[in-house]
Parts: structure tokens; sequence; C-alpha cells
């Protein structure tokens, strides 16, 4: 990791089952990541709010409600709003194969679903900000 990453794990909507973003948080944690734990019940502004007020580097969000295409698109609409577009945007939860294209093409950088391996996730954030931070230094 070239420096310690800022990122922001959030909840958004209203779906009340947090165990999944709180083992991610912790993983991000031990990979060495610097995490800021939005809590439950998020908006996409609340979530735009704090990923600029902590300067953060990415922004994941835990969906199991099935809104996630309309909650993901909407924090990466505003955070190119705050022209803050190169933050990454990731998320995971029960989110169905047909839908992931769909976010992708929204600006999402990737989805992880139930099973995926914490490993694959902290080493997936931490490349792509790896290569993001070296492309911004070049």
């Amino acid at each position: 990791m070239q420096r310690p990453y800022r990122v922001v794990m959030a909840k958004p909507g209203l779906d009340g089952h947090d165990r999944g973003a709180r083992v991610i948080t912790r993983a991000l944690r031990e990979a060495g990541f610097e995490v800021i734990y939005t809590g439950l019940h998020q908006t996409p502004e609340q979530i735009v709010d704090t990923v600029l007020q902590e300067d953060a580097d990415a922004v994941g969000m835990s969906i199991l409600s099935g809104a996630h295409l309309t909650l993901m698109p909407r924090v990466v609409e505003l955070l190119r709003r705050h022209d803050a577009g190169d933050v990454l945007v990731f998320g995971g939860g029960i989110i169905p194969d047909a839908d992931i294209a769909t976010l992708k093409a929204a600006g999402v950088a990737e989805i992880f679903t139930p099973g995926a391996p914490l490993g694959a996730i902290t080493g997936w954030l931490e490349a792509a900000l790896d290569a993001r931070e070296s492309a911004a230094a070049g």
C-alpha cells in the first residue's frame, strides 16, 4: 500500500442488517486502511458529506434491501457534482449478477457478492487505489 488510504463504509437506505459492513470495515482496518463506518440508514447525501468531510479515497456501500440500482448510482452522481468523481466507489450485498454491469456502467468500480473472500476485497481495493495514486503522480 503506497499510503494509508481513507475509506468510508456506509449502509445506505432502510436496510438494517450491518454484519457484512462491519466485517468489511474490520478487514479493511486490519489490512492497513483508515476506515470510517457511517452506521445504518444513511442517505446518499449523508454518505457523500462524510466522504467529503473525511477526505476519503474510497467509499464502500453494503446493500441488502434491493435498492442498489437507485442508491449506488446516486452516490456516484453526487460525488461527481461535488468534484469528487475520483473517489473510488465499490459495493456489496445481495446484488443480482444481472445488475452488476448496470452499476459498473453508472460508475461503481466493483461489486462483491456474498461469499467474496475478505482478502480479495482488501487486495482489490489496495491495488485499485495504488493504481490511481500512481496515475496521479505520473
